[in-house]
């Protein structure tokens, strides 16, 4: 018996389906189904999935046909089927129409619109429930419209009544002259998935499932069906049945067919995409290199041309150097990371700002023949400027021709507990079977699709519509459009993307290079930094970092001193080696052991001392991974790759446990003890949490030397740089500008007078630094066109806050929160004296009579305010103080209580109990800590770091997890220069700060820290 399921919801019909479309294929061809079709609600998103998966099944008998269930406004549904490539593209038309005329996730679709698309679609409408008229109408206009291409489905759903209303449906079809098809009106693949169905519904339906009623199918039996099934099911309508196989056979449409092609218009006229690449590169060569070197890089550039001409990639290289272009020309900074440093190429076209040659990477690891995969050129923009690129490829392009990948945002585990636990109300005691029932849930919708979102900014461009590729849809942002497959469905499909990413350290860095050539005369760019120099070594050395890229944590402080940086690789280590995945594969203390002498450095063999020799044999970038499996357990480089990508795909940790056999017995047959093997794949195996490749390490070690190399000579221009481009990093401003006092700043206060939009750099006198002049950005709550209209109507300065009031046009809100702010110092008007004057300004006086002064107030006397009163107003104005520490103000009464600063905690001697107290800046709690929370802390002398185990942080929970003003009782722990405070006892002691203004029993300090991230 021949038969193909037509009709199938997977889980990509978000909260309906209840099964993965690889589940469904895989079921189909057990089942020795004709052909299965994947129809879900107004989306392809799941097609490429089952394609794949129909792909990787040896000896498939079932085919696979694209199919969609179109929903139209009027509440009625078309399954519909493109025939062959011609009508695919029109059926993504269709839904992109739908999609781009109605908001995120919906889809607005009418008659008329399917009617237009409908040339090379075959139809099937779903079996109707009801033969109301609204319903009779729409069967006799599809089969008007359509005759010849649709057909009236037949469902049997096993409720006692089928066969009649099979008989009634089947009478109407005959009368309106259409035929009719049978269908399962598949939900899953296995019965053993309806309590699953009944969850999702719930979920959906925002109910739970005692609530549900008639919402819930009465049984189990919307799962696919073996053929025999279906024929017996069907006996009378043999002609049913044959319909599947005819509309299979009709519909021949494979995604194999979709062929991508790059844009041409970034192609020179008259040359084409190669000679055009080929001229580009080595023109960009004679910038990066001295004369002399050219030999050698042309022969490298020639080298990696050759396999770019053979994979016809050229076009994809100019399309993302004409990115760069537009990003230089318009002054956004801008570099590449990730595999694409290892090409110097990339290096030459400036796209990446790594020598691939001078640190001796592997093109190959970016492109390889024997991969047989597109490449994957990843590019960090200005955070604040990364729009300006978005749009501009949406207008070189046109909407129709690029868009953004989507991500599919998966169900996690704290979500699935939540939902499920709704679902199921959960609470209280609940009995053995309850909970196992529960948890058997909670397992199968982990990891189900939930909802598409947009990629981080991973865009496909295509030389023709990409519309006609896929179905394109609105992001919830404005302005943006998303593709409806995601990252490795275009991969699948060996689609092309760039990743135009943000990254704030780049707007920080651009903004430093801008203060450094208007103040020092100094033009530098991410390439022309002094390399390797020492003093910024020592300044890393010493975990001097606050506000440097990737090294500022409390992680990476504490790793800084026992590493010891001497060199830029020292650098590339550091990055990579504080990770989730070097951590838990046991890679970081044989390391640090080898480094610092205490454990020799041994090679199990000559061929793995050349891939592990740099990283004293230990492995700590996936490159390393692979070339292991390659040279020590015989994989092929296919096999190294499909190693490499499942350390890479954090979404499907797991997969690399599949290797795990074949790379063990690999080593041993090579002679390479079996404890040797087993260290190493266990090594290896921490990738799969989170390990970094060599090359993308680098790029980051290159930002790291840059903000360093800036902090360590010019902290006055870094500290202006990073305020101006908050929020990013650990650190709060507060934190940024007490650390550049540290280091001889002089920061001073925001002023009406003195202070742009943005923070400045001042003239200092007898000095070749500056001063830090705090932008009027930084006042909580003020608009920055009130703050601009100050800026510029100032002239040669203010002398009353009326006159602001009157050349700047602020209102009273504005000049409220600049007196708030004590940014009237510069008139000798103190904060309480100017919220009197600003609270009486009224903006309907007249121009003339408020320019006379007829309505200014007089000068009163005001009581004063304390010193203390003063930092509690600085913190809400402005979320920092230049005056005294809060804590100032509390160390007496510290003291008393044998509380030491950080300064005394300091010089302690390790394993003394003692007691100390802070400010909480941030709290965190690595995965990889074995659920110890780090807490730092701060006081006027300095910050600390404490560790609170589970059982402290369990106990003291309410204090760990909420306390502004943090007390801590502990034991002192020194490794090198690295010092904490393991935790005993905590208290919170938040509300010791109303005393910093008891008149007014005011709350705790308004100060937040940054916990979690």
């Amino acid at each position: 018996m021949r038969y193909a399921e037509l009709q199938v919801s997977s889980n990509f019909s978000f909260l309906r389906g209840a099964s993965h479309p690889q589940e469904l294929v895989n079921a189909a061809n057990e089942y020795n189904h004709y052909a299965i079709a994947l129809t879900d609600r107004n989306t392809l998103s799941g097609i490429v999935l089952a394609h794949s998966a129909r792909k990787k099944i040896e000896n498939c008998h079932t085919r696979f046909i694209v199919g969609c269930r179109l929903d139209l406004t009027n509440g009625q549904s078309l399954l519909c089927y493109p025939a062959n490539r011609r009508a695919y593209g029109n059926l993504t038309q269709l839904l992109t129409l739908g999609r781009r005329r109605a908001a995120k996730g919906e889809c607005f679709l009418e008659l008329a619109d399917v009617v237009k698309h409908a040339e090379g679609q075959h139809f099937i409408l779903p079996f109707p429930q009801v033969l109301s008229e609204p319903v009779r109408t729409h069967i006799q206009r599809c089969a008007d419209l359509f005759r010849g291409s649709v057909h009236l489905a037949l469902t049997h759903s096993c409720r006692g009544d089928d066969k009649q209303w099979i008989r009634t449906v089947g009478r109407f079809a005959r009368s309106s002259a259409i035929p009719v098809a049978a269908t399962n009106d598949v939900l899953y693949h296995d019965p053993a998935r309806k309590m699953l169905q009944d969850v999702v519904t719930c979920i959906r339906e925002k109910c739970t499932l005692a609530e549900a009623g008639f919402r819930l199918d009465a049984n189990a039996e919307r799962h696919l069906k073996p053929p025999r099934t279906m024929a017996q099911l069907f006996s009378e309508w043999p002609d049913a049945l044959e319909a599947t196989i005819e509309i299979a056979d009709r519909c021949r449409f494979s995604m194999d067919e979709l062929r991508y092609e790059y844009p041409e218009e970034i192609v020179t006229p008259g040359m084409s995409a190669f000679e055009d690449l080929k001229a580009r590169a080595f023109e960009g060569a004679k910038d990066r290199y001295p004369k002399e070197g050219l030999g050698a890089v042309f022969k490298q550039i020639d080298h990696e041309l050759k396999l770019i001409a053979a994979c016809e990639y050229a076009p994809y290289f100019l399309t993302v150097h004409e990115l760069v272009k537009f990003a230089k020309n318009e002054k956004i900074l801008c570099q590449g990371r990730g595999s694409a440093a290892n090409s110097i190429v990339c290096y030459c076209l400036g796209i990446t700002e790594a020598d691939p040659i001078a640190r001796g990477l592997l093109f190959e690891r970016f492109i390889s023949a024997a991969r047989n995969e597109p490449p994957d050129i990843d590019v960090d923009f200005e955070h604040e400027r990364r729009e300006e690129v978005i749009q501009h490829i949406y207008e070189k392009y046109g909407r129709d021709r690029a868009g953004l990948t989507a991500t599919v945002v998966h169900y996690r585990k704290r979500r699935v507990i939540r939902e499920v636990g709704k679902v199921l109300e959960l609470s209280g005691k609940i009995s053995p079977e309850r909970k196992e029932l529960a948890v058997q849930l909670m397992n199968q919708l982990t990891g189900f699709p939930r909802h598409l979102s947009q990629h981080v900014g991973g865009f496909v461009i295509a030389r023709g519509r990409l519309d006609e590729l896929v179905p394109i849809e609105n992001a919830r942002m404005k302005d943006r459009t998303v593709i409806q497959w995601e990252k490795d469905d275009i991969d699948e499909l060996r689609m092309m993307k760039v990743d135009v990413l943000g990254l704030g350290m780049l707007s920080a860095i651009r903004r430093a290079f801008d203060l450094l050539e208007r103040h020092y005369g100094k033009n530098l760019t991410l390439a022309t930094i002094p390399p390797e120099d020492p003093a910024v070594y020592t300044m890393l050395g010493n975990a001097d970092s606050i506000g440097v890229f990737q090294v500022e944590s409390r992680a990476q402080q504490s790793m800084l001193p026992r590493l010891k940086p001497k060199t830029f690789y020292d650098l590339v280590i550091e990055v990579a080696i504080v990770r989730p995945g070097p951590i838990q594969g046991d890679m970081v203390h044989p390391y640090l052991r080898r480094r610092e002498g205490k454990e020799l450095v041994e090679y199990p063999s000559p061929e793995l001392k050349a891939v592990l020799e740099k990283t004293l044999g230990v492995p700590l970038f996936q490159e390393q991974a692979m070339q292991i499996a390659i040279i020590g357990a015989n994989f092929t480089p296919d096999e190294a790759d499909e190693l490499r990508r499942s350390l890479a795909t954090f979404r499907h940790v797991g997969t690399i446990g599949s290797f795990e056999k074949r790379f063990i017995e690999g080593m041993r047959s090579n002679g390479y003890p079996i404890d040797f093997a087993e260290r190493c794949f266990k090594q290896i195996k921490g990738f799969a949490t989170y390990g970094f490749p060599e090359a993308h390490a680098i790029s980051f070690a290159n930002l790291v030397y840059v903000s360093a190399w800036i902090k360590c000579h010019y902290p006055d221009v870094f500290c202006a740089a990073l305020l101006n481009s908050q929020p990013m990093g650990f650190y709060a401003p507060a934190q940024l500008v007490r650390d550049a006092r540290e280091h001889g700043v002089e920061v001073r206060p925001i002023d009406v007078n003195h202070s742009g939009w943005e923070t400045t750099l001042e003239t200092v006198e007898n000095s070749s630094g500056h001063a830090v002049r705090l932008g009027l950005h930084m006042v909580s709550g003020l608009p920055e066109k009130d703050a601009r209209a100050v800026v510029a109507a100032r002239g040669s300065g203010y002398d009353t806050p009326s006159e602001i009031a009157r050349r700047a046009g602020c209102g009273r809100r504005a000049l409220d929160r600049l007196a708030q702010a004590d940014a009237f110092i510069s008139m000798n008007t103190g904060r309480r004296q100017a919220l009197w004057k600003t609270s009486v300004l009224d903006p309907k006086i007249p121009p003339l009579f408020a320019a006379a002064g007829l309505f200014d107030d007089p000068d009163v006397e005001l009581p004063a305010t304390t010193a203390s009163q003063e930092v509690l107003a600085d913190y809400r104005a402005a979320g920092l103080t230049l005056r005294e520490h809060p804590l100032t103000f509390l160390r007496s009464r510290l003291k008393t209580g044998r509380v030491i600063t950080v300064a005394e905690l300091k010089e302690t001697q390790a394993g003394k109990v003692v007691l100390v107290a802070g400010l909480v800046l941030f709290r965190q709690r690595p995965q990889t800590a074995k659920d110890t929370i780090f807490i730092t802390i701060e006081d006027e002398t300095g910050a600390a770091n404490l560790i609170a185990w589970k059982h402290v942080h369990e106990k003291y929970h309410d204090a760990v997890y909420h306390a502004k003003l943090l007390a801590c009782r502990g034991v002192v722990q020194r490794e090198g220069q690295v010092l904490h405070v393991v935790a005993r006892t905590v208290w919170d002691w938040s509300a010791q700060l109303t005393r910093l203004d008891p008149q007014r029993g005011a709350p705790a300090l308004p100060v937040h820290s940054r916990d979690f991230r």
